[in-house]
């Protein structure tokens, strides 16, 4: 037998007894996205009499948080670096921390010490002939996090896939395997795509050419420009986030990644947010690159592909182009995510095309998402300087290099016509028309 089949073997636990490694004070990482692991998280949780002052650290997870819910303060206290549904309220009952940051950084932020990481709680493929696991369909800071972990307890799932690039640990670094044989979390795809998404996707795809190279976000509106790029060539995709509607685009050849300046040939990407659709195509193939967030979201890797699309979505635009995207007024939505990476790395892109979308109203048409002014309180995560493209089912405004009044008349003219009187007199009241 192998050494490595050896210490692994050493190492298999349960999940109750791995988690006893976790001491009061300590933080925990938790592998976000599809990779949460779930049975890691439980058995921990369980613990809670035991521990205090535990603080939780992840990006984006699915599932249940039960370490955030209401009567676990004197346990755990979540740090969420992207607020999810699941800790949405901890956050803005002051249960839970927002940290606002970049995506590409937060990796940086656990090497450098800035956040430290004691346990890492993660979710990873078996090991391999030569007694490397994969990260699976997550590589994003946990890498980082198993790389500075006093204690990493591993979650081994049979069928977890194996991902390909600078996406892998060896079992030597596990303190504590748990084994097991469970489907991977899954978020599918929008099951039906409004008339106002279809609209959106089928604008933003006019502005994409054959060549380019793609990042897009998950949600209905990504899920839409997907269906209006069936005739477009050779696309490439270099994106933080995979999802299904890229595995159809590649099957029909649609993405052939031929025409990428930066790693051509290849899809990369950092995680997987879909279904076993997606893991199935991301499973041992050598067209997939996974690598950390603080490759794929570097602004600067970005723009060495050309035409490089970024497609990012917003909660609220206003007449100046300032874009709000994780918070409405005070309350926390979500967070910076890779957005302005990606809008900043197609803006330094040669032909790129940075584009911020979102429908022209919320609340079944009540509510102008094209605002006067942002509510008080609200994050501007793309700054009006950075601004290129807005795109609403109205069309799409150009604000690069406009001045103030120039891009007051551009983005009233793409809100929806029952909001357009109003803001043009607020613009007028403010001398931007």
């Amino acid at each position: 037998m192998q050494q490595w089949m050896t210490i692994y073997r050493e190492r298999v636990t349960t999940a109750e007894e791995a988690v006893k490694d976790i001491r009061s004070g300590d933080r925990v990482w938790i592998h976000p996205g599809c990779n949460t692991p779930l049975p890691l998280i439980e058995a921990m949780v369980a613990r809670a009499p035991e521990l205090e002052d535990v603080e939780v650290d992840h990006i984006l997870t699915l599932g249940p948080a039960p370490y955030a819910e209401p009567g676990m303060e004197q346990h755990f206290h979540h740090r969420a670096l992207f607020t999810g549904g699941n800790v949405r309220q901890a956050v803005n009952e002051g249960r839970a921390d927002f940290v606002p940051i970049h995506l590409h950084e937060v990796p940086g932020l656990v090497i450098s010490g800035r956040l430290p990481i004691d346990v890492a709680l993660i979710h990873i493929s078996p090991p391999d002939e030569h007694g490397f696991c994969s990260f699976g369909v997550g590589v994003d800071a946990t890498k980082a996090a198993v790389e500075k972990a006093r204690v990493v307890i591993a979650l081994v799932n049979q069928r977890m896939p194996r991902t390909l690039g600078d996406s892998f640990v060896h079992v030597s670094r596990l303190t504590h395997v748990v084994e097991a044989d469970m489907p991977v979390m899954e978020l599918p795809m929008a099951t039906e795509i409004s008339d106002v998404s279809r609209s959106i996707g089928e604008k933003i795809a006019s502005l994409i050419p054959d060549g380019a190279t793609l990042q897009m976000g998950i949600g209905e509106i990504p899920d839409a420009v997907l269906l209006f790029l069936k005739n477009k060539k050779d696309l490439g995709v270099h994106t933080e986030m995979f999802s299904d509607g890229l595995v159809e685009l590649f099957e029909m050849g649609v993405v052939t990644n031929d025409k990428k300046t930066l790693h051509r040939g290849k899809i990369v990407a950092s995680f997987v947010i879909g279904t076993r659709r997606s893991f199935d195509f991301v499973d041992n193939n050598p067209f997939m690159e996974f690598h950390p967030n603080d490759y794929v979201n570097d602004p600067f890797i970005i723009a060495q592909n050309e035409k490089m699309v970024a497609i990012n979505s917003a909660l609220s635009v206003d007449i100046t182009g300032q874009v709000c995207a994780d918070s409405i007024g005070t309350k926390i939505y979500s967070g910076f995510g890779g957005q302005l990476d990606f809008i900043r790395g197609a803006a330094h892109s040669k032909g790129g095309i940075p584009i911020i979308a979102l429908p022209s109203t919320a609340k079944g048409g009540t509510i102008s998402r094209i605002t006067d002014m942002l509510l008080p309180g609200s994050g501007v995560v793309t700054t009006r300087a950075d601004v290129h493209y807005i795109v609403t089912e109205y069309g799409i405004a150009d604000l690069y290099g406009r001045s103030l009044r120039e891009r007051a008349r551009a983005l009233i003219d793409i809100a929806h016509p029952d909001f357009r009187l109003q803001l043009e007199e607020a613009a007028r009241k403010r001398h931007l028309l």
